[in-house]
């Protein structure tokens, strides 16, 4: 397993494409983070791999709840919400509460030349610029759907799944690489958004060592 997710990792990072926009209102903005990647399978079998509760926890982590339109989820461990849209096989928006607060996340999958693509998109609207998007930016949730999408990437090109939390892949230098690119590439979204580049890079260095628990340099 470790040798599989180290292998995909290496490439990874050049699979997906991020973005970023930022619509101020005054004192407060809609940020809408995208993040993208074409995976050699079928709509069918992404949008599956997407809202089965088989097979989610296996590269996402483990979903429970009333999982219809309107219906109320869980996700082990992170968030919850209700599902606002589900449209099989192409697309999900749900709500997503965390820690107090809500934003939204919705999920498009498309036929992409022999394949199929997944695009996400995470909206926030908060104060702006809030205390924690000085610290962390982008990456704070950024690195955590590229995470996600490596192991998306695992799953559906050997039938893996993800390696598990304290594994000895999330301690190795190729995890802790990936995380830095990751949060490197991101801040390269923010700066593209409109963010000044010592501000964003100051974040990226913030947002790597809280991934990786180390200090920052």
């Amino acid at each position: 397993m470790t040798e599989n997710v180290t292998t995909i990792s290496a490439g990874q990072a050049d699979q997906v494409t991020r973005g970023l926009t930022v619509t101020e209102h005054g004192d407060t903005a809609t940020v809408v983070a995208t993040i993208s990647q074409a995976y050699a399978t079928t709509v069918e079998d992404l949008w599956n791999a997407c809202t089965s509760t088989e097979r989610l926890p296996r590269w996402f982590g483990p979903v429970s709840g009333d999982l219809e339109l309107g219906g109320r989820y869980r996700i082990e461990g992170n968030a919850d919400g209700t599902i606002e849209a589900c449209e099989p096989p192409s697309r999900v928006k749900v709500t997503w509460e965390f820690a107090g607060n809500i934003s939204w996340v919705t999920l498009r999958i498309t036929e992409d030349d022999d394949g199929a693509r997944l695009t996400l998109e995470h909206e926030t609207t908060e104060d702006f610029p809030s205390d924690f998007w000085t610290t962390y930016g982008p990456g704070a949730t950024g690195v955590g759907w590229d995470l996600a999408f490596l192991g998306l990437a695992l799953h559906i090109a050997t039938g893996a799944s993800k390696p598990p939390e304290g594994s000895e892949w999330e301690r190795s230098d190729a995890a802790r690489e990936f995380i830095a690119d990751s949060s490197r590439r991101w801040a390269e979204a923010s700066i593209a958004a409109g963010t000044p580049e010592d501000a964003a890079r100051a974040a990226e260095r913030r947002t790597t060592a809280f991934y990786t628990g180390q200090e920052v340099e």
